[in-house]
């Protein structure tokens, strides 16, 4: 590849759904490439990575996704000679989400075929394509296919506390704070978290509240995780993480530089991970960043088994 020539950046999913007690993959048909291959496609200007995996699947496949743990990248050469990086996630499909698919067969996408995962593996036009296959089989033989994730995220960026008069809980965001908010609101929608909840502060309220608009959700203030809390000694950071991981279910914390590495312990603490040099660096978020920890459905006791950082897209 030419070294002022970038590679092509792309997002997929393996679109998983149980049926008659078996596990079913999606596969597309494209007649113009005449191949079969997993749903994915070709990031735009101004999107994240999660936010263009489950664009790409609800427009290849008709199916609108909540992504789940992901599953790597692969990387190869195109027909031009140029990279291509193509980064997956598994994503359960339900019966409702399988009901409401609006796919209609187009000269991107000629038809869309569920098939058990070995028919699915020989079915593939493409060794990379197996290859992720294969990193999504091995999590169902392990029982960890089904997730969910606990969600943090620090606010956008704010007034700085020397330029404000007021209490420090009620700095409002930046120009730079909104923009980092609305930027990194549909990546967080693209895991569909079923709770959100803040810090008290105005500036974390703010951060949440384009998350609120796209996902139609509540948001829950609470001072549990709130700054003033955690510098007061009054925070309920263990008793929160708690609720959320019997919950299995995943959501989405707003809090604070101070408070996230707390918050991401009690994760680590309460599944029997070990807090290693990776899982610090993932908590030292900087504003308008968030980690996705993902978690076992079915097997609590496998820890957190995948992590994930993203910021505000790249204009």
């Amino acid at each position: 590849m030419s070294s002022t020539e970038q590679a092509i950046v792309a997002a997929g999913a393996v679109c998983w759904r149980v049926q008659g007690g078996k596990i079913m993959v999606l596969l597309i048909h494209r007649d113009r490439h005449k191949d079969v291959s997993l749903p994915k496609g070709k990031m735009d200007p101004g999107e994240s990575l999660p936010q263009t995996a489950a664009r790409e699947i609800e427009e290849e496949t008709g199916l609108r996704v909540a992504l789940g743990a992901p599953l790597g990248s692969t990387e190869y050469a195109m027909p031009s000679g140029r990279d291509k990086i193509v980064y997956y996630w598994a994503a359960e499909v339900d019966d409702a989400v399988h009901a409401a698919s609006t796919f209609t067969p187009s000269d991107e996408v000629a038809s869309v075929e569920w098939l058990p995962l070995k028919k699915a593996r020989a079915a593939l036009t493409y060794p990379h394509d197996r290859q992720v296959l294969d990193r999504f089989s091995a999590r169902v033989d392990n029982d960890t296919a089904r997730t969910f994730a606990i969600i943090a995220v620090r606010h956008g960026k704010a007034v700085p506390a020397e330029a404000w008069d007021g209490p420090d809980s009620t700095r409002p965001l930046l120009q730079r704070g909104i923009d980092q908010a609305n930027s990194i609101a549909a990546a967080i929608a693209a895991y569909g978290p079923a709770k959100l909840i803040t810090s008290t502060a105005t500036r974390c309220v703010a951060t949440l509240q384009p998350v609120v608009e796209m996902s139609a959700l509540p948001l829950k203030a609470t001072n549990a995780i709130s700054q003033d809390a955690y510098e007061g000694g009054t925070a309920k950071i263990r008793k929160t993480v708690a609720k959320r991981l019997a919950k299995r279910r995943t959501a989405v914390l707003c809090s604070h530089g101070p408070v996230l590495p707390e918050i991401v312990r009690e994760v680590a603490a309460q599944t029997n991970t070990a807090m290693d040099a990776g899982l610090r660096t993932a908590a030292n978020l900087s504003t308008g960043e968030f980690v996705v920890l993902h978690l076992s459905s079915e097997r609590p006791d496998a820890g957190i088994i995948a992590v994930e950082v993203h910021g505000p897209a790249a204009p």
